[in-house]
């Protein structure tokens, strides 16, 4: 059926003002394509502010970075701590540049700048003939004897002990010893540190050798360069691009390490008479401990002890500690001296009265190490 179609007009007349459809023209091709033109301009737009706005907070945040701390019994548990400008990085790519450092035993939640090297003046340190500073500042002597082992710190839940090599010239009462290797014990592994023997010092060659649960660790030679425990227990980094790292046990302690010769200049000043066909490489090494019991024992860990009292007497230039007997151990992995405290593996189980340290730099007047003030 053909159906005829209304007059337009009379049916305008019909509807209601407010409810009368009015069709409009249909746009030209050449305005579609012009106003998707613009919106694809005006998206573009929109993606290319919002990727600068990303770009430059991108920036920011490489420029300076952020530090926080794990421990819940820390003040800056939670907090993100921007890095001082003098240090913006934790990691900066420059070797010998300062890095951003948050002590998270520190009451202070405050980042500030350090050397990753050892500070041989700093509290915690172990360096010379063997020459400690102990965490209030006290500084002493321990001459131990050539080719042993002793134990540094012994606590519950860690174990650190030290190979000393040296030589007696002629006419000498006793030693002089430089720490050669270190030997790291916590729960059942077992990390050793050693700077390789070597007739000459050549700064181009690497003289650390490292073992992991009597295996032989290998770290590629590079700044950062990075080694990680299965269990993520242990990490090792190196701090320079040879000879130079730091060992991270987290929540225990920090070792800072670095490989020195005793140069023809400290055998003049000191009468070491060190022969031509060794230099004798040792150890230069500074601890950090972020928890240790009031038990802690060990040529250093005994000055981490809270009711310990510096035998040295006023006046005396240099204090002397003995008593090797009693730090000795059997090997460079073993705790069987007369004050060890370390148990395989019951570190957990048998903490007492935990203390925290951080590390702090103490300088004094001039390198001999006498004069050095440290507060905690």
């Amino acid at each position: 059926m053909l159906m005829a179609t209304p007059d337009l007009a009379a049916t305008q007349s019909a509807i209601p003002q407010q409810h009368m459809l009015v069709a409009k023209p249909l746009p030209s091709v050449k305005d579609t394509e012009k106003r998707k033109v613009m919106g694809i301009s005006s998206s573009n737009c929109l993606i290319f502010v919002l990727l600068l706005f990303a770009f430059s907070e991108m920036q920011t945040i490489a420029g300076v970075d952020t530090l926080s701390c794990n421990f819940l019994s820390s003040p800056c548990f939670g907090k993100k701590v921007k890095c001082p400008a003098q240090c913006p990085l934790k990691s900066p790519s420059d070797p010998n540049a300062k890095v951003c450092f948050l002590d998270c035993t520190s009451p202070v939640c405050k980042t500030h700048c350090r050397q990753r090297k050892p500070n041989c003046n700093g509290r915690g340190s172990a360096c010379l003939d063997p020459r400690f500073v102990g965490p209030d500042g006290t500084v002493f002597y321990f001459h131990g004897k050539r080719n042993e082992h002793f134990s540094l710190v012994s606590d519950v839940n860690l174990q650190v002990n030290a190979r000393f090599i040296g030589l007696r010239p002629e006419g000498r009462t006793r030693d002089y010893t430089w720490i050669q290797a270190l030997g790291i014990l916590f729960d059942s592994h077992k990390l050793t540190v050693e700077a390789t023997p070597a007739a000459t010092w050549d700064d181009g060659i690497d003289h650390l050798k490292f073992s992991y649960n009597g295996e032989e660790l290998v770290i590629p030679e590079g700044y950062l360069s990075t080694w990680e425990s299965p269990e993520n227990q242990l990490r090792v980094e190196r701090t320079s691009t040879k000879n130079s790292v730091t060992v991270s046990l987290p929540e225990i302690a920090e070792i800072s390490v670095n490989v020195v010769p005793v140069t023809q200049e400290d055998s003049r000043i000191h009468n070491y008479q060190i022969p031509d066909d060794d230099c004798f490489a040792h150890l230069e090494v500074q601890f950090k401990f972020y928890h240790l019991s009031s038990k802690v024992d060990g040529v250093l860990g005994r000055t981490y002890q809270p009711d310990f009292q510096n035998p040295a007497k006023l006046g005396v230039a240099m204090s002397v500690l003995g008593g090797e007997d009693s730090y000795r151990t059997t090997s460079l992995l073993s705790a069987d001296c007369g004050v060890c405290l370390f148990a395989t593996g019951e570190g957990s189980d048998k903490k007492n009265s935990v203390m925290e340290y951080g590390m702090l730099d103490c300088t004094g007047v001039d390198n001999s190490g006498n004069g050095i003030v440290c507060r905690r």
